[in-house]
């Protein structure tokens, strides 16, 4: 990540830590402009808790995590967003914070124990991902440790709280404000495994290659291949002995098309672990050997070079995201290498390859278009 260029105060409200709290945000990650409420309720009743090993989920840019860690024994933050992690330790290291940061997609993986579990669904999160996060934080909890679960009836709480009711020991209320709920979940002696999330496997058809596929809910298309990747398909071409990037990857689509359709040395990446893990298992699931790296934009790759780089790229998530996506794409292109993307019609991309030489739209649909830049 190249810029953070917002930035946040919080007027700490205790002593035993620093005056104001200074946090740097980006595009590409939730409420960059200004602290969420529910993040903020968090703190006001966590402060004085007795914490003990404390567990944040979906991090964000580490609000909870980075004030927790003054009164914490142990902080671990745990996001599924690369560049979010990031921001989680470059704010940590900031404000003097000692907090560990991972870069986590499925909790059950961890190999810790916690007394206590923060955690405030972002507004965007599919319920069964957060119901599957409840489960996973209540079994990564030890017996009698608390979930705290701060949201509004927009981002799922009767959902939330119903799923806790079904698995905690006792829910409590705590707060409201007419706006955000607080609720403390109590561990039982005992959690049996839950699966909320079902894995979706399904297999599109393009040029008349199958692609076998695994999705989960909450990832973008999940339920389909969408258009403009379909697009891009039928418009790349991949050659034997290529070296290729699926840039962006997804669950992926375009990884597993270049491996069914080329011997090529393939590599994929994205900024999201749950997407990341999907694309392996898609790969797995079609045969096609291939590297999937986690990671923000190009740092993933900035030591690869590559003959194609097929990218559908995430506009939804800003400038900034986009111009740092495209800025260094020629230090990963061989020479004569070729970048293909797909993007809507409504979206100009010249700006972010003006760095490139024969920009080219290849060709449109009713919604998108493709266009193709060599280093």
């Amino acid at each position: 990540m190249r810029r953070a260029p917002y930035e946040l105060s919080l007027e700490a409200r205790v002593s035993g830590g620093p005056a104001q709290y200074q946090f740097r945000t980006a595009d590409g990650v939730c409420s960059k402009q200004s602290f969420r409420p529910a993040e903020l309720q968090l703190l006001e009743h966590l402060w004085d808790e007795p914490l003990g090993n404390c567990l944040c989920l979906e991090a964000n840019y580490g609000v909870v995590g980075t004030v927790l860690a003054g009164t914490a024994d142990a902080v671990r933050m745990i996001e599924s967003s690369a560049r979010a992690a990031t921001l989680c330790e470059r704010n940590a290291r900031r404000n003097d914070a000692d907090a560990t940061v991972d870069c986590c997609g499925d909790l059950a993986t961890l190999d810790d124990r916690f007394d206590t579990v923060a955690y405030a669904p972002r507004p965007y999160t599919a319920l069964a991902i957060g119901k599957q996060r409840i489960a996973d934080a209540l079994a990564a909890l030890r017996p009698g440790g608390h979930l705290w679960l701060s949201a509004a009836t927009e981002t799922g709480l009767a959902r939330y709280e119903a799923c806790l009711q079904e698995l905690a020991s006792s829910v409590e209320t705590v707060a409201t404000d007419g706006t955000q709920t607080l609720l403390r979940a109590t561990r039982p002696a005992s959690v049996e495994p839950r699966s909320y999330v079902e894995k979706r496997q399904m297999t599109e058809r393009v040029d008349g290659v199958d692609l076998p596929l695994v999705t989960v809910p909450g990832l973008f298309s999940a339920r389909s291949l969408d258009d403009g990747t379909r697009l891009l398909l039928e418009t790349a071409s991949v050659e034997d002995g290529d070296r290729v990037l699926d840039l962006c990857c997804g669950y992926g689509p375009v990884g597993v098309y270049a491996g069914r359709t080329a011997d090529c040395d393939l590599w994929l990446s994205d900024d999201d672990r749950v997407a990341t893990t999907c694309a392996e298992r898609s790969l797995a699931a079609a045969g096609v050997d291939g590297i999937v790296v986690t990671a923000d934009c190009l740092d993933g790759v900035a030591d690869q070079c590559f003959d194609r780089i097929l990218c559908n790229p995430p506009t939804h998530a800003g400038e900034d995201v986009l111009t740092e996506l495209f800025a260094e794409i020629d230090g990963v292109l061989a020479p004569g290498g070729q970048l293909t993307v797909v993007h809507h019609r409504a979206l100009d991309l010249q700006a972010h390859l003006s760095h490139c030489s024969e920009v080219q739209q290849r060709c449109t649909s009713e919604e998108h278009a493709i266009v193709t830049a060599r280093a």
